[in-house]
């Protein structure tokens, strides 16, 4: 018995402590009520939240106008929640179009299933439109608004959490994640760890809005503009994380010559921001709010935004107040 209670303890020693695991949430649905609160949702919420929060901190530190960045965000927000779903429903069509699929479950957003590019794609074009409109370039905005971006898709993240989904494949690692059987893809044995992709992508978007802010005050530095440069930086940033990341999920995705389809997708996105980073630096960057005098119209003349004539125009008060731009910009 004691030569037997040796040898265990000696393989144990030998083997180790038993590896740590990360746990996923026994639920992500509490009931007010009637009433469903939903993780996924309120993660998605608390991330647009800070987003609009920080974004209009950064903008107004710019010189642009109080309540610009609300304006846009309840436009560009609702229609970039439209423009995520539509990319995941066409780039996985079999959940909703094939065999078993079902197309009710194309407005069950609830369940997860949001393509950031879609998101980000029709986000963007919501905005640069309204601000088209009000005679305000978008480039200022955009900077103050990249960094921010990082953050709000880290805490939505977290909703992958708490829907036990988007999760990479086996692992042995100390944090490795544990899925409930519901969740847990076929093929897999019971007490499978899985990598926590949704936590590598948070921690990759806190620390790449990080170095954007850190980049952006670089560029705005000693009368220097950012121009549009920290929103190219931006696609440059996640895409990077998203390549590597992706190669490591296990949910289903359509393949595209033998790799995931967001792959491409974030490979072609990435060169896209090189390329306009490149340009635009070349092209002389201004962090001008509002656009040219040339494509303004006259004072007044069918532009509800102008300003009325003989009125001051208080838009750039924050550039003339003699405080320096970079010191006032919120980190």
């Amino acid at each position: 018995m004691l030569t037997a209670d040796l040898t265990a303890a000696l393989a144990t020693a030998i083997a180790g402590p038993r590896p740590t695991s990360l746990p996923s949430p026994s639920q992500g649905v509490w009931y007010l009520g009637p009433i469903p609160l939903r993780a996924y949702a309120l993660c998605i919420l608390a991330g647009v939240a800070v987003a609009v929060w920080w974004t209009d901190k950064r903008y107004r530190a710019r010189g642009g106008g109080a309540e610009q960045v609300l304006d846009v965000a309840l436009l560009s927000v609702p229609i970039g929640i439209l423009g995520a779903r539509a990319y995941h429903v066409i780039t996985s069509p079999d959940a909703y179009f094939g065999p078993d699929g079902d197309p009710v479950r194309i407005v069950q957003i609830w369940n997860g299933g949001l393509g950031i590019w879609g998101g980000v794609a029709a986000g963007l074009a919501a905005a640069a439109w309204l601000l088209h409109r009000r005679r305000l370039r978008p480039a200022p905005l955009f900077d103050a608004a990249a960094p921010a971006l990082l953050v709000a898709q880290a805490i939505g993240r977290v909703g992958n959490w708490f829907n036990q989904e988007l999760f990479g494949g086996p692992t042995t690692l100390p944090w490795g994640l544990q899925i409930d059987a519901a969740h847990r893809p076929k093929g897999y044995a019971p007490g499978t760890l899985f990598h926590p992709t949704f936590l590598y992508e948070a921690l990759w978007n806190l620390a790449g809005a990080a170095a954007l802010v850190a980049l952006d005050r670089r560029l705005r530095a000693r009368g220097g503009a950012s121009g549009g440069r920290v929103l190219w930086a931006y696609l440059v940033v996640y895409t990077l994380g998203r390549v590597w990341i992706e190669g490591l999920r296990v949910d289903e995705a359509q393949i595209v010559l033998g790799v995931r389809l967001n792959v491409w997708t974030s490979i072609l996105v990435m060169v896209v921001g090189v390329i306009g980073f490149l340009v635009t630096s070349r092209r002389g960057p201004s962090d001008q709010i509002h656009r040219t005098a040339q494509d303004a119209p006259a004072p007044g003349a069918g532009d509800p935004t102008a300003p009325a004539p003989g009125a001051k125009d208080t838009s750039h008060e924050t550039a003339d107040s003699g405080e320096n731009p970079v010191t006032t910009l919120p980190t």
